[in-house]
């Protein structure tokens, strides 16, 4: 449906190179230089320059062009999708690994609603850390993973789904005065972790890089697998803890415990969808779409 001139060019003005464009729509070179020759009729500007050494590049006609093209295939996409799940009914069992902070705090209210929407369709949610999560889907033991970190295994595709910020915490009733400390000052409070292979720990680590602060100049009291374990051992000590934000929603309505800032100092890291290299099954790509939708309303 999408328009075929608007298509070649968004090709062309994708790959830069009319040779590879017309490869990738299986037509000729000269056909290409046609469409794009009547769009630049159409819309009476210059879209694309060629230069003596056949390299070619945007006008910012063509770079206008190219921005409304990107957002016209992204709706037409969408309303193939729509349109495909009126005729078609939906059935199997999909299998989602999730760390552990996804698995407890992001994905069960989406699954609620994935699940009305498509009732036929069993989901099955395996948690672990994301090192476990990123093995099992290696192993074909799961269809699509969701994990936070900045580790990557060359043997999947990651794709951002949505954006997390990691705080400091004590408990409320901690006699820790200050309500902002210093990056140094970290190296003198006692601090729950998460185990190895967590995709936490992977960037707190990356975050303190630049402060010259390694995880081993940190006063360590334990490290536990899970966030309750840290939510738990916290609000009955006077330890810290690094967590996401969208775990102590509930504690900080309830004032039971708060956030210490540290001055030049911001954890945000994204969530990611995990997918074996090719094509994802049905299933994982309706998950994948339905999850970004419900996570933008």
């Amino acid at each position: 449906m999408f328009d075929f001139r608007l298509q070649v060019f968004h090709t062309v003005a994708k790959r830069l190179n009319f040779t590879k464009a017309s490869t990738e729509l299986f037509i000729s070179q000269p056909a290409v230089t046609k469409h794009i020759k009547e769009l630049e009729e159409q819309f009476k500007t210059t879209l694309i320059e060629r230069s003596g050494n056949k390299k070619i590049s945007l006008t910012p006609a063509g770079e206008m062009l190219l921005a409304y093209a990107d957002r016209l295939a992204a709706v037409y996409n969408e309303l193939d999708f729509d349109m495909n799940l009126l005729i078609k009914k939906h059935s199997g069992t999909l299998r989602i690994g999730g760390s552990n902070t996804v698995a407890q705090y992001v994905i069960p209210p989406v699954l609620a609603r994935f699940h009305e929407k498509f009732k036929d369709v069993q989901v099955n949610l395996v948690p672990g850390n994301t090192e476990q999560v990123e093995q099992a889907l290696v192993n074909k033991e799961i269809d699509l993973g969701i994990v936070e970190g900045i580790l990557r295994n060359p043997q999947l595709s990651y794709q951002e789904f949505l954006s997390d910020e990691l705080v400091l915490i004590c408990s409320a009733s901690n006699t820790f005065k200050k309500d902002s400390i210093k990056p140094e000052e970290l190296k003198e409070l006692p601090l729950l972790l998460r185990e190895p292979g967590s995709g936490t720990l992977d960037v707190i680590a990356h975050a303190l890089k630049p402060f010259n602060i390694k995880l081993s100049d940190l006063k360590i009291e334990m490290q536990l697998g899970g966030t309750e374990s840290i939510k738990s051992y916290l609000l009955h000590s006077k330890c810290f803890a690094f967590v996401s934000v969208q775990s102590i929603l509930k504690e900080l309505k309830y004032n039971e415990c708060r956030i210490i800032d540290i001055k030049d100092l911001s954890i945000e890291r994204p969530f990611y969808f995990i997918l074996p290299h090719g094509q994802p099954s049905s299933l994982a790509e309706i998950f994948m779409r339905f999850a970004k939708s419900y996570k933008s309303l």
